[in-house]
C-alpha cells in the first residue's frame, strides 16, 4: 500500500523487480527526444503485451473476484479479440500522417535553418512541464457531446504522451461502455476485465501488482482498463465509476478517462470529478456552435470547472470549413482554452494509432496539449 509521503516511490517499487521497459529513454537521450531520434510520442507497438523474456513487471494472475458491491459474485470473463480476426485481413497498410513530400520538403528547410535548434528546445521546455512530480494522481477527463468529435483519438494521444515522458505508472480508462474504441486506438489485442468488473473487486489493501493483473499493459509503463469488451448492453454507473476511480488513484501518477459524451450521467461526474478536462469537437460551425452552449452552461457551475477545461477543435478535413482563429477566440470567451489538432491522414485512417506515422505537426500539437492539460491539472487539488 503506498504511503502518503511518498505514494509514487511505493508504486515504483512495486514494478521493480526486472528491467526498465523497452519503452523507456536511455540517460543520454535529450528530453522530448525519443529514442529513435524524433520528437513527441512513444516508441511504435503501442498494446503489445510484453511476451516471456521481455523487460517489464512480472505478471501474476490476478486474484479471484471478490463478492460485487451488489448482486452476485461473478466469475471470470473470457479474454475477447478486440478485432475480429474476420476484419483482421481488411485492413490494409497504414498511411503516414503526412505526404512524402512534406517530409522532405521538412528535412531540407532543417538542414539549412535555424529551426531545429528553435524546435528542440521548445522540446526541451514542454518535456520539462511535462515531468513534473505530483503529490497526489492527477485525473483528466476527455469528453464531447456528440460522437465523431475525436474524443478517444485525443484520449489516446494525452494517455501515450504521459507515458513516454513521466517516470510514474499511467492508467487509460474507458468510461464508455458503448462500443467505445479506446482498447482499439491503442493497439490492444485482447480484453477481458472491464470497468464494471473491477468497481466489484478492487479493495483498498491491494498492491499494485495485484491492480494490473486486471489492466491491459502497454509500452511506456501505461495500462489500459477497458469499458467494454466490444458487446452492446455493457452498463457503467455514477457509483461503480467513483469506487474505479477513488481507488486506482493512489497507483497512477496520470489517469487520462475517456467518457461518454455528454450529456450522459458518469460523464458529468467524471468532469466535476476530474483535476482537468478536454472537450473535443470536430471544427466544423455545428460543432463549434453546440460546444459553446455546453461551455455557457459549464460558467454556471464553480469556476475552477470551466479554468481547467481546453477545448480541442478536430480538424477531420485537409482544410477545416470554418475560420480556426475566429472559432477559438468565440470560444475562448466563456473562460475556456482552445487547441486544434491538425488534420492527418494516419489518424482519420482509424485503427491502431502508431505514433512514428503521424505527421510532425500533430505529435508536435498533441504534446503541446498534454503539456497544458498537465498544468491545469495541477492547480486543483
Amino acid at each position: 500500500m503506498p504511503n502518503a509521503d511518498n505514494w509514487q516511490g511505493d508504486v515504483l517499487r512495486d514494478l521493480r523487480g526486472a528491467a526498465p521497459q523497452g519503452g523507456q529513454r536511455p540517460a543520454d537521450a535529450a528530453p522530448g527526444v525519443s529514442p529513435q531520434g524524433g520528437p513527441g510520442l512513444p516508441a511504435p507497438g503501442a498494446g503489445t503485451p510484453v511476451q516471456a523474456g521481455q523487460a517489464g513487471p512480472q505478471r501474476q494472475e490476478p486474484p479471484a473476484p471478490r463478492t460485487p458491491v451488489a448482486g452476485p459474485p461473478r466469475g471470470t470473463p473470457d479474454s475477447l479479440p478486440v478485432v475480429d480476426d474476420a476484419l483482421t485481413g481488411a485492413l490494409r497498410k497504414p498511411r503516414h500522417g503526412e505526404p512524402l513530400a512534406s517530409r522532405a520538403a521538412h528535412a531540407v528547410r532543417r538542414i539549412v535553418s535555424s529551426s531545429a535548434a528553435r524546435e528542440v528546445a521548445e522540446l526541451t521546455r514542454t518535456a520539462e512541464r511535462l515531468q513534473q512530480p505530483v503529490t497526489t494522481g492527477r485525473q483528466i477527463a476527455v469528453t464531447s457531446i456528440r460522437g465523431g468529435a475525436g474524443k478517444s483519438t485525443v484520449a489516446a494521444l494525452l494517455g501515450t504522451t504521459y507515458a513516454h515522458y513521466r517516470q510514474d505508472p499511467v492508467l487509460l480508462v474507458e468510461a464508455d461502455p458503448a462500443l467505445g474504441s479506446l482498447p482499439l486506438r491503442l493497439g490492444s489485442q485482447s480484453l477481458r476485465w472491464t470497468t464494471g468488473d473491477v468497481a466489484n473487486i478492487v479493495e483498498p489493501q491491494m498492491s499494485l501488482l495485484d491492480i494490473t493483473g486486471y489492466l491491459v499493459q502497454l509500452p511506456d509503463n501505461a495500462w489500459l482498463l477497458p469499458g467494454s469488451q466490444g458487446r452492446i448492453g455493457a452498463m457503467l454507473d455514477t457509483r461503480a465509476y467513483e469506487r474505479v476511480m477513488v481507488s486506482l488513484r493512489r497507483y497512477f501518477g496520470v489517469t487520462v478517462v475517456d467518457c461518454e459524451t455528454l450529456p450522459a450521467e458518469v460523464a458529468r461526474v467524471a468532469l466535476s470529478a476530474s483535476q482537468a478536462r478536454v472537450l473535443t469537437t470536430p471544427a466544423t460551425l455545428e460543432g463549434v456552435m453546440s460546444t459553446y452552449n455546453v461551455l455557457e452552461w459549464m460558467k454556471g457551475l464553480p469556476r475552477h470547472v470551466i479554468e481547467g477545461t481546453v477545448v480541442v477543435l478536430t480538424e477531420q478535413t485537409p482544410r477545416a470549413g470554418i475560420d480556426l482563429g475566429k472559432a477559438a477566440r468565440k470560444l475562448e470567451s466563456t473562460g475556456a482554452s482552445v487547441q486544434v489538432l491538425p488534420f492527418d491522414r494516419h489518424l482519420a485512417a482509424g485503427g491502431a494509432i502508431r505514433p512514428e506515422l503521424l505527421a510532425r505537426a500533430t505529435r508536435r500539437a498533441a504534446t503541446l496539449l498534454a503539456a497544458d492539460v498537465f498544468q491545469l491539472s495541477q492547480k486543483r487539488r
